[in-house]
């Protein structure tokens, strides 16, 4: 055990008790307040830095301790001050503890970071490749290779700012990358690409318009850098998904001597196009690592508060997958996450959250509850019952996998309709029950406690996995670029690769991904729930089979603003099916549309063979069958959806016979999306050939 007490610099500045609230450096207009919970530390100092963040100028102790916070007030320390602190307290790792002063840590409330995070041995607390491991203890100072705190003023004048207020019952969600997105246009500014700036420009903002997109989901934007096993490849975190500041934005996507107000720039411009920005944010775990892992700010904090330890102290107790895990149990560890989210809220003017791993988020160690203390303080959180909340709803520990387990109020993201519809046009079969449920907004899983249809956020493809043009033209991942000779990256995914393996000039070939994108796209869209977009995927971005694409920095993983004509008219289809849905109560629902009748509301959902016989119990379990249709009807329309993911040509019988006159809305085969519904066909039969679908619709009473 070690216990550093290194002499503090010494300092004339002045420095005053200031108060343990709120947390953070605050600026009030004449100076600033240094505030810093670490329950076990014995002593807090504060590092201040020359503007260019390479030099410590002066080192003062924090003077007073209150209610287990670290806090002093500067009178002439002003916004654009960079800091950092050093934290002393016992060395012991067995006991959980791994205070370090020659660390120079981030503080977990610092509002924007100034600089990079360059990788090196004194990054951590123990002597690389010492015979005693993380037992060991490293005497190097950090701070020339640590990022550095940056004291904020953040006042911005938001104008006439108004939230959106998507319905969750109309929202069409849009997984976005802030780089990714503005990367590859040639008509934003160099240094404006990949940035919020480049994000906010009209030409991207437009495109989302144009597509019908309601709410921007985009990939984190919380503070993280690059691990150093991907910096020693020349690769990057290009996703994440390790974020060391739950309060800053992440300084690669702002410009170069950039703010937060970028940010909020960005936000504004999205608001005035009517379109919500959701935050993808991780709060299951931090860029520390396990014990192995660098320290950085939190492990050298209060590591026994921050963390979730295992029964021996000296280790992690780890559902994440990625060596800790937070401990949400602890108070002041929750309060910081309660606060960040509403900072981002209220600050910010964000519209809503996606938890990555939001099990882990419910758990006391090995057992999940929906009333876990986190879920049942963002249920009576005042601020945050106004935004969209959404949950990954698995991580990897036991018990993980909770789809359909969260509170009222939260939707999740629902893998199990991304692997039915999968299997379903892939022509597995055996999956036309599990099909028939997700079209019906998995009522199975979510139809409990008052929850809607909207709570199954749907999706065929998500930043992790393939996406949809390689979802058609790749039967395996192809992840050599990432360094791990193609073992990372699921190795299930219900791919089909329509009969050549990559990229082909197979116009025979073409023409089916073609076909089949159109059918999983219309199936989404045309499906009750949250439908949710993947950038790109509307214009064909391919990732070359990588289905793990979260290190690569190049164009890979950008979108393609120069569209072929193929693209083009992939594009022109989906928002012909994204105008449909908008414009179809019968896909908004509110509330379930069951087989059988609804008197009370006028609905009712049939489901029919091709024949026009109802699907009896013989018809869903035969394993054959890969063909159906769902009639659903409102007040005065029908709308008959049929399906046929069977390799046979079919004619299809419609409801009402000859007396009924029906407008093709959809047809994958020819990519028809035509709201006005010009085309007409006067009851009878239908042809439906193999591997598509049609949509159709009719009025008057049943």
């Amino acid at each position: 055990m070690h216990n550093m007490d290194a002499p503090a610099a010494i300092t004339n500045r002045p420095i005053l008790a200031g108060s343990d609230v709120p947390l953070g450096a605050t600026w009030d207009g004449s100076g600033t307040n240094f505030a810093l919970f670490s329950a076990h530390a014995t002593k807090v100092e504060l590092c201040l830095f020359d503007n260019r963040g390479r030099r410590e100028i002066e080192r003062i102790e924090l003077p007073e301790f209150t209610h287990q916070v670290w806090h002093g007030y500067l009178p002439d320390v002003r916004p654009g001050q960079l800091y950092g602190y050093r934290v002393h307290g016992p060395y012991a790792p067995e006991a959980g503890h791994r205070f370090n002063p020659n660390k120079l840590l981030l503080d977990p409330y610092a509002l924007q970071h100034k600089g990079d995070l360059r990788w090196h041995d004194s990054l951590f607390g123990y002597k690389l490749n010492h015979d005693k491991a993380d037992l060991s203890f490293d005497r190097r100072d950090s701070a020339f290779v640590m990022p550095k705190c940056v004291v904020v003023d953040t006042a911005h004048t938001w104008g006439g700012d108004i939230r959106p207020d998507v319905p969750w019952g109309r929202t069409v969600v849009y997984e976005a990358h802030v780089g990714g997105m503005t990367m590859g246009h040639d008509g934003i500014e160099q240094p404006l690409r990949g940035t919020f700036e480049g994000l906010a420009d009209p030409r991207v903002i437009d495109h989302l318009v144009s597509l019908g997109v309601t709410s921007l989901e985009l990939l984190p934007v919380q503070a993280f850098y690059d691990e150093g096993y991907l910096t020693e490849k020349n690769l990057v975190n290009w996703w994440g998904y390790s974020t060391l500041g739950f309060f800053a934005p992440a300084p690669r996507y702002l410009t170069p001597d950039g703010s937060l107000h970028e940010f909020k720039l960005m936000v504004r411009r999205l608001h005035e196009a009517g379109i919500e920005v959701i935050m993808d944010v991780v709060y299951n775990h931090t860029a520390e690592g396990s014990e192995r892992g660098p320290t950085l700010s939190f492990r050298g904090i209060d590591n026994a508060s921050y963390y979730t330890l295992a029964d021996d102290p000296r280790y992690y107790f780890d559902t994440t997958g990625c060596g800790n895990s937070l401990n949400l149990r602890n108070s002041r560890v929750l309060q910081m996450v309660m606060d960040s989210l509403r900072y981002w809220v209220e600050e910010c003017h964000v519209d809503g959250f996606r938890f990555d791993l939001a099990t882990t988020l419910g758990r006391d160690r090995d057992h999940y509850s929906e009333h876990a203390i986190f879920l049942e303080a963002v249920r009576q959180d005042p601020i945050l019952a106004g935004v969209k909340l959404i949950a990954e709803p698995w991580d990897t520990g036991p018990n993980g996998y909770q789809v359909g387990n969260f509170p009222p109020g939260w939707a999740e993201w629902n893998d199990s309709y991304r692997d039915t519809t999968r299997a379903y046009w892939k022509g597995d079969s055996g999956t036309l029950p599990k099909l028939a449920s997700k079209l019906l907004g998995s009522a199975d899983t979510f139809n409990h406690a008052g929850r809607r249809p909207w709570a199954s956020v749907n999706f065929i493809t998500a930043h992790d996995g393939f996406t949809l043009m390689d979802l058609v033209s790749y039967n395996d991942k192809h992840n050599e670029a990432n360094g791990e000779d193609n073992r990372d990256g699921h190795s299930h995914n219900l791919s089909w690769n329509c009969g050549v393996e990559g990229e082909t000039d197979d116009p025979g070939i073409t023409a089916l991904r073609d076909r089949q994108r159109r059918n999983l796209m219309a199936t989404l869209l045309f499906s009750q729930g949250t439908p949710m977009l993947l950038m790109g995927d509307e214009r064909g971005r391919s990732q070359g089979g990588n289905n793990n694409a979260y290190c690569q920095p190049g164009e890979m993983n950008w979108f393609g603003w120069e569209a072929s004509e193929r693209d083009e008219a992939f594009e022109r289809f989906v928002r012909g099916l994204v105008r449909i849905r908008k414009t179809k109560g019968l896909f908004l629902a509110e509330r379930y549309l069951h087989s059988g009748a609804d008197a009370r509301h006028n609905r009712f959902a049939k489901w029919l063979r091709p024949d026009g016989q109802r699907m009896e119990e013989g018809d869903w379990d035969n394993g054959i069958s890969k063909a159906v249709g769902l009639l659903m009807h409102e007040h005065d329309t029908f709308l008959y959806m049929v399906l046929n993911a069977s390799e046979t040509d079919l004619d299809v019988y419609l409801p009402g016979g000859d007396k009924r006159r029906w407008s093709k809305l959809v047809d994958t085969l020819e990519g028809v999306a035509d709201p006005k519904g010009r085309d007409r066909i006067d009851g009878g039969t239908v042809p439906l050939p193999a591997r598509s679908m049609l949509l159709l619709e009719t009025t008057g009473r049943g």
